[in-house]
This record gives structure tokens, C-alpha cells and sequence, in this order.
């Protein structure tokens, strides 16, 4: 099976392993390095885009405003590295840690053919001879799993796309929770003010 569930899976079964036998594994929370050095901006397929935006729905109104026009600014930056902009800077951690994509998740635990391990603090401990016992995941075998789900595009392309209306199809934000129904109370209290004030029409044949 392929779906983003069972690649998540797998990827903390991989992760849990090596760090069961190094309980200092230098990933963890609190480290951010990998976070404030992106060599480019998040690509994401379509069933990551939609995992990240059940994180997303947690956030305020005001932190996704925030978060949307740091994202946007991605669009044609050229400058590298690149900041993630879903990290708190402040707090050193993940905004919607629990629905990171999977690049975020395969960071540090899992080798490419061409590009390594990613990570040069742990690139540093295995040329000083250390790590030697442990089993990497292969990062080539993520990436054609991910290319089967289908086209990826980078962060900010999705974002700019990510409609109000779609937010309340049912879970997709929350929609249990208060943020949306707080939204709606708002709108309807709108959509009264305005009638309420709005001149009402007379039958002058009546």
C-alpha cells in the first residue's frame, strides 16, 4: 500500500529504530538547524498539501495571516539557504510539527545515492567513524513512493490556492472546533448588520 498514512509509517518505524539505539541522536526537539537552511523552497505533493493543512487549521487567524505572507514571499526569492517559514523561530519547533512533510521527517535518518545525508552535523560523526551501526533509510525509495502519489508543487503554490470556503468541508479546518464556527457566527452577524441597516423596499401598490 501507498498512501501518505503507510509512508508516514514506515518512516517512524526507520526513525524509531535508530533511535532506540542512540537515545543522543543529534535530531532532535530543539534543533533547528536543518529548519533555518533549506537549499529550496518545500515541495509537496497533493495528499502532504492536505495532511499539512489539518496542522494548519490549529493555528489562529492571526498566526496564518502571519504565516501566509511569509509564504508568499517565497515566491521568486533567489536567496539560499531559506528559512522554513513554518518554524517558530522563537520557540525553535515546528508549527504543525505533527503534520510536517515528509522531507522534515526523513531528515537525518535517511541517506540519498547523490546528495548524502543532508545533515552535516551527522555527516561530521560518521566521517569521525561513529554511527557505523546503524541502518539508514533510503531516501531514494521515499522519493519514487512520493512521485506515485502524483505532481508536486512548492509550498507557496499551494498556499496561494488554499480557498476560504474549502477550509470548512467537514474536518478539513477543524470544523468541530471554534475557529470555524467562530468564523461563521462572524459572518452571519455581518450578513444581519447589513440587512438590518439595509432600506427596506415598499409596495407602493398596496
Amino acid at each position: 500500500m501507498n498512501t501518505i498514512a503507510q509512508i508516514h509509517a514506515d518512516i517512524e518505524t526507520r526513525v524509531t529504530a535508530i533511535r532506540d539505539g542512540h537515545p543522543d541522536w543529534l535530531c532532535r526537539q530543539g534543533c533547528d538547524g536543518c529548519c533555518r537552511r533549506l537549499a529550496e523552497v518545500p515541495r509537496l505533493t497533493a495528499e502532504e498539501w492536505d495532511w499539512l493543512q489539518e496542522g494548519l487549521a490549529a493555528l489562529s487567524p492571526e498566526r496564518l495571516l502571519e504565516l501566509g505572507q511569509t509564504i508568499a514571499a517565497l515566491a521568486g526569492k533567489p536567496s539560499r539557504p531559506i528559512v522554513c517559514p513554518l518554524l517558530d523561530q522563537a520557540e525553535s519547533a515546528c508549527l504543525i510539527y505533527a503534520h510536517r512533510p515528509i522531507a522534515c521527517r526523513t531528515y537525518g535518518f535517511y541517506v540519498q545515492r547523490d546528495l548524502g545525508l543532508y545533515c552535516h552535523d551527522i555527516e561530521s560523526c560518521v566521517d569521525a567513524g561513529a554511527l557505523a551501526d546503524v541502518v539508514w533509510g533510503n531516501h531514494d525509495v521515499i522519493d519514487r513512493r512520493l512521485s506515485a502519489l502524483g505532481e508536486s508543487r512548492e509550498l507557496h503554490e499551494w498556499f496561494a490556492q488554499w480557498q476560504f470556503a474549502p477550509r470548512f468541508r467537514h474536518h478539513a479546518f477543524g470544523w468541530k472546533s471554534d475557529t470555524p464556527l467562530h468564523r461563521i457566527k462572524e459572518a452571519l452577524n455581518e450578513i444581519m448588520h447589513i440587512t438590518k441597516n439595509k432600506p427596506k423596499k415598499v409596495d407602493d401598490q398596496s
